[in-house]
């Protein structure tokens, strides 16, 4: 058969320096997912684990490995280093790509957007890869960042050996380090745009359309369910990394191993719906909001505004009240230079004097050491008990 499939529907195969995960599973053991192999199930704000099942169990993940592969595409694109109007060609071997595809041909060209829905709806092997070589140059230079970045966080039973999934000898993961993943990648808001989609077109306007449907129905039949990827092979089985949100509370849901679709869905769904009948989140934080203005000593820069980098919230039980917490800041004593993502301090929710959530307060630019000429003016204006200059106030974080 021809590989360019003009009109058709593909086969598919089937994320603070974050809220700091606390464990409080309040579900037995095996009673939301039996069938899975592993699951997991948290709050994505604050990574309370609200129900696990063999979640550090080293299995293969199949497509949802792609999670890894979308966030340091979004991670890329924040950093200026792509951009979604990127024109990128096709090798021959992304195109060599067998199992869920979209049938790129050596040569063609698409634009890095496109490739991206491809990658997030139809879960898309060669354009996984393509995307892969146009980050990194070679297919095993982006696995080497897809290992490294795991490591930065702390995915400590995870090894990829590609991009896409395909069955490949020591491709392991865990159900708690997709939902590391997970978690990190949600904080990026453009993904679920992607991954919210539940059918859409790729060529549209040429003589050669192709029909993407997204192989997590819950997009559709779940409320508040955006995202993120399922995954299926032989040895994986079904699998899918879920995520979801109502108002502020945003959950994910990890199963592997599940031994057909209609279970890896129905338990999903089990476990999303126990932790939207049983919790609530009390937002703390929104993204962007101000919390202190610090001095920088010996900053060209004399303050900086802290904000918060994302939405810091708490879990709380249903019918507890949000006053039985108290939040506490902590702030390190900033000298200049300051460096962009630097640790400028953090705020801590407690409960009963125990700490149940935590998030790392950053800066959100470099700010150099003030040269001589600035450090003498400012200390003839101490000594003289003048007004210091007008603060320069920070922009929030992207």
């Amino acid at each position: 058969m021809h590989k360019r499939i003009g009109f058709g529907i593909m086969v598919l195969c089937l994320a603070l320096n974050a809220a700091m995960p606390l464990p409080a599973a309040a579900a037995t053991e095996g009673g939301l997912a039996p069938e899975a192999r592993s699951a997991i199930l948290l709050d994505a704000d604050t990574g309370t684990v609200l129900y696990e099942k063999n979640s550090d169990e080293s299995l293969p993940p199949a497509s949802v490995t792609k999670i890894m592969t979308m966030l340091l595409i979004m991670e890329a694109l924040d950093e200026g280093k792509i951009s979604f109007d990127d024109t990128v060609r096709i090798s021959e071997h992304a195109a060599s790509m067998g199992g869920s595809q979209i049938y790129l041909e050596p040569g063609e060209t698409m634009t890095l957007r496109d490739l991206f829905k491809a990658v997030a709806v139809g879960s898309a092997n060669d354009a996984s890869v393509a995307l892969a070589e146009h980050i990194a140059g070679t297919e095993e230079a982006f696995v080497a960042n897809m290992n490294e970045r795991a490591a930065q966080l702390g995915m400590k039973n995870t090894h990829f050996v590609n991009p896409n999934g395909l069955p490949a000898k020591d491709h392991r993961t865990t159900a708690r380090d997709i939902a590391t993943m997970s978690r990190e990648l949600v904080k990026h808001k453009d993904v679920t745009e992607f991954t919210r989609i539940y059918e859409d077109y790729l060529r549209k306007d040429s003589d050669n359309p192709f029909w993407l449907v997204n192989t997590n129905r819950l997009v559709k039949f779940y409320e508040g369910m955006d995202g993120l990827k399922t995954g299926f092979t032989a040895e994986a089985k079904y699998c899918l990394a879920a995520t979801a949100q109502r108002g502020n509370f945003r959950l994910i849901a990890v199963v592997m191993g599940e031994p057909n679709p209609k279970a890896r869905n129905r338990e999903i769904t089990r476990m999303l719906d126990y932790a939207f009948s049983q919790y609530n989140n009390h937002v703390v934080y929104r993204q962007g909001d101000s919390i202190a203005r610090l001095k920088v000593d010996k900053g060209l820069r004399n303050q900086i505004d802290v904000r918060s980098p994302q939405q810091f919230s708490i879990l709380i039980k249903k019918g507890e009240k949000p006053d039985q917490y108290t939040k506490r800041l902590e702030w390190e004593k900033l000298k200049a230079p300051i460096k962009k993502g630097q640790r400028l301090g953090r705020v801590v929710v407690e409960k009963d004097g125990k700490a149940v959530s935590e998030m790392d307060l950053l800066s959100a630019r470099d700010i150099p050491r003030a040269g001589a000429w600035t450090l003498f003016k400012r200390t003839v204006k101490k000594m003289l008990f003048l007004p210091e200059e007008a603060p320069i106030s920070e922009e929030p974080p992207a």
